[in-house]
């Protein structure tokens, strides 16, 4: 690690050993996403793991799934960093009779720590938004919304004006494959430029984007009545609506992150993005092309 990465506010100096702990990792996460910042429904930050153990090998992924943990598992990890919490709501037993028992068990006999950065990343800078509104190819951007004091999603212009199909097309080449892919709800050829980014569900949003006055709209998980209803108040005008997926739509988190913790954690740390698609769908049948969409909208 170079003497400029160590002098940075949070980064771990070299000197305090090849090995970070995984308290000082712990350290590191809550200064770059403050458990404070998350919203107030949210379970953030350590779920399992002693502080004292070291830390040599980090997987990145949205999902603490089973398959992520054998994944994590398989390579010798030390931690699991995730985006979305395993135990968001409570439960009463951890046996393995249960995929969230059979997980904290998993975690637990592999000596895997997990830790969650959820809605506290969404809100920091750079967070998930910032890495999806790079995706759509946005520069400088203000907030969507502000939620219980913190900055939620992100609207900005684009450099110039694009068609929809081709901001999505855009999009999708910048997402991990998913087969779902990207729904779009508009006009393929209409014209559009100031865009609204909010990763993960987002159809709470939609008086936010009607204010911020954009053209699009990207976001995922745009359930049928809230879409219908915000594409009705449009008169089929703007906000056109990029549905882009979940799990994709976060995953554009995952390489930034890699990048800050690279930036703060020793060179001795491995840092890994999961391979593993979390996305629960499996295949798509009769898909509609763009040159069709829009219908009488």
């Amino acid at each position: 690690m170079d003497n400029d990465t160590a002098g940075r506010t949070g980064a771990i100096s070299a000197a305090a050993g090849p090995d970070p702990s995984l308290g000082e990792v712990v350290a590191v996460l809550e200064e770059l996403y403050p458990p404070e910042s998350a919203q107030s429904w949210d379970r953030v930050g350590l779920v399992a793991g002693d502080p004292a153990q070291p830390v040599r090998t980090i997987l990145l992924a949205v999902d603490p799934t089973l398959e992520v943990i054998a994944e994590a598992a398989a390579a010798g990890a030390d931690l699991i960093i995730t985006h979305h919490p395993l135990l968001l709501r409570g439960i009463h037993s951890v046996a393995t009779t249960t995929a969230k028992g059979a997980a904290v068990t998993d975690l637990l006999v592999n000596d895997i720590a997990l830790f969650c950065a959820h809605t506290n990343a969404d809100v920091a800078d750079p967070g998930v938004g910032h890495a999806l509104a790079a995706a759509c190819g946005l520069g400088e951007t203000e907030a969507l919304q502000v939620t219980e004091d913190q900055e939620l999603g992100r609207v900005g212009e684009l450099p110039e004006p694009v068609t929809l199909a081709e901001l999505a097309t855009r999009l999708q080449a910048a997402l991990p494959p998913a087969p779902v892919g990207v729904r779009v709800s508009g006009p393929a050829d209409a014209t559009v430029r100031r865009v609204a980014v909010l990763g993960g569900a987002g159809d709470s949003a939609f008086d936010a984007v009607r204010s911020s006055g954009a053209d699009v709209y990207v976001t995922a998980d745009l359930r049928h009545h809230p879409a219908l209803e915000a594409r009705e108040e449009a008169r089929g005008a703007r906000p056109y609506l990029i549905d882009a997926g979940h799990w994709a739509s976060e995953w554009l988190w995952l390489p930034q992150l890699r990048a800050t913790l690279a930036a703060h954690l020793p060179d001795s740390v491995s840092l890994e993005i999961s391979t593993v698609r979390t996305d629960p769908w499996d295949f798509v049948v009769g898909a509609q092309p763009p040159h069709d969409a829009g219908g009488s909208r």
